[in-house]
């Protein structure tokens, strides 16, 4: 059983690009549930059924598991169970048959753009000031995820044409525009930069994603900003402020990069009052005849 597992996380890294993160988290959950089968006499994924299954949930459960993350376990499951079935190594995906949890919609923190701005005119003593501005100036403008941010490339970058190409989840590639400020912000980035990766940390490595979280942090509370900002505020204030002046929810889609509109409609937001005058200014049955 282990080896299938492993065989699993190979194709979901060589066929289906997934990010590491999403190998490592599918992987976790796997051992975990493999090692619960152990405690159940459960040798093969032949004899597993939906009732031992459900045993799993419900120890999950008794954990104080969260449902979002019930919802990756099963997630995890089924698509293990799935590749078995297209492999011949098994007749049927027994996790069809389990439900999935409800999960309350959330929505991460929001800047508003005077707090975007205070962010990016903080001065910080730092010879990485240039390329930490750049940084901010990217995921903001193109609503980037982090790791795509920290996947960049010099030659990603055109700025004659202003665009960005951008490695998404799956490894799809995306073109988004690429903002006048964010351009500027490069260039001046780029006047001492020797690297082909787009930005880099004191070692001249590739910036990792915890680096990125922790100076976005540190900038946000030398600006004065009391709660704890992270680079995924930032992609949403951009798809917000976005959606706010487009009020086009499919071109909302596209920029940030989503396979499906239902991710857009709970990742952004109107607030009621915005939605209220779009509504009265652009639905015919709003007008009082």
């Amino acid at each position: 059983m282990k080896k299938q597992i492993i065989d699993f996380i190979l194709y979901l890294k060589v066929e289906r690009h997934y990010a590491l993160n999403t190998q490592k988290a599918y992987e976790r959950d796997l051992n975990q549930l493999l090692n619960f089968l152990k405690t159940q006499d459960v040798s093969s994924w032949a004899a597993l059924n939906a009732q031992t299954l459900n045993l799993f949930i419900m120890q999950l459960r008794h954990k104080n598991i969260s449902a979002r993350s019930i919802r990756r376990y099963l997630s995890s499951i089924k698509g293990m169970l799935t590749y078995l079935v297209n492999q011949d190594q098994l007749k049927a995906n027994c996790a069809v048959q389990l439900r999935t949890p409800k999960i309350s919609q959330t929505l991460p923190g929001i800047l508003n753009y005077e707090q975007v701005l205070q962010i990016l005119k903080t001065k910080r003593t730092s010879r990485f000031e240039s390329r930490d501005v750049a940084i901010i100036e990217t995921i903001y403008s193109c609503g980037l995820r982090v790791s795509e941010l920290a996947g960049l490339n010099v030659v990603d970058v055109d700025i004659s044409q202003g665009f960005l190409t951008v490695l998404g989840k799956g490894g799809k590639t995306r073109h988004t525009p690429l903002g006048g400020s964010a351009q500027e912000a490069i260039i001046k980035h780029l006047e001492t930069h020797h690297s082909n990766a787009l930005f880099v940390n004191k070692n001249g490595d590739r910036i990792g994603v915890r680096s990125i979280q922790n100076m976005i942090k540190k900038r946000a509370l030398d600006s004065g900003i009391k709660i704890n900002v992270y680079p995924h505020m930032l992609r949403h204030a951009a798809a917000t402020h976005f959606l706010q002046s487009s009020h086009d929810l499919r071109s909302t889609q596209e920029f940030l990069g989503h396979a499906s509109i239902k991710s857009t409609q709970v990742y952004t937001h109107l607030d009621f009052l915005e939605l209220s005058q779009v509504y009265d200014r652009c639905h015919p049955r709003a007008k009082k005849s």
